[in-house]
């Protein structure tokens, strides 16, 4: 599912209202003209459209996306990241569970790792904000062993 703005899902929708009239591509000042937003906030949205690959932005004209994708729109950029950071919590902790021993525990640095250079390829900020959301759900907790820190997964 892909997640967009309803500034988004408004160019969006128009896009897909001229996409029949201009065959080569709908020409921005088209658009502007139409949905009166100003030049420089429409190609924002564009560009944004176009690496969620609903669009594709090139040579100042838009061109729909071949095939259709589960849209969600939601009010603001800041629900978008709520929303993807819930998912990247979700695919955390599914990382965590698959990794941590018969007790439970993993290696602060071997989990840190994982996070930072495997499969979900977070941001060191991302990754601390999630082990911190974790924690404070209570379903990871830092633990102090005589051979180094981990964290126990509460299941």
């Amino acid at each position: 599912m892909i997640n967009i703005t309803k500034n988004e899902e408004v160019v969006l929708n128009q896009i897909k209202i001229f996409d029949a009239e201009y065959p080569e591509g709908i020409p921005t000042n088209v658009l502007i003209k139409d949905l009166g937003f100003h030049e420089y906030d429409l190609i924002d949205i564009l560009k944004e459209l176009d690496d969620k690959n609903l669009i594709t932005f090139k040579d100042n004209k838009s061109f729909l996306s071949e095939s259709e994708k589960d849209v969600n729109t939601v009010n603001s950029k800041k629900d978008i990241e709520t929303l993807e950071l819930n998912k990247k919590e979700k695919e955390s902790y599914e990382l965590i569970k698959s990794l941590v021993d018969e007790n439970n525990l993993i290696s602060k640095y071997t989990l840190e790792g994982y996070l930072l250079y495997e499969d979900l390829k977070l941001s060191n900020f991302r990754m601390y904000h999630i082990i911190l959301s974790l924690q404070n759900k209570g379903l990871l907790k830092t633990i102090e062993k005589s051979d180094g820190e981990y964290y126990l997964l509460v299941e």
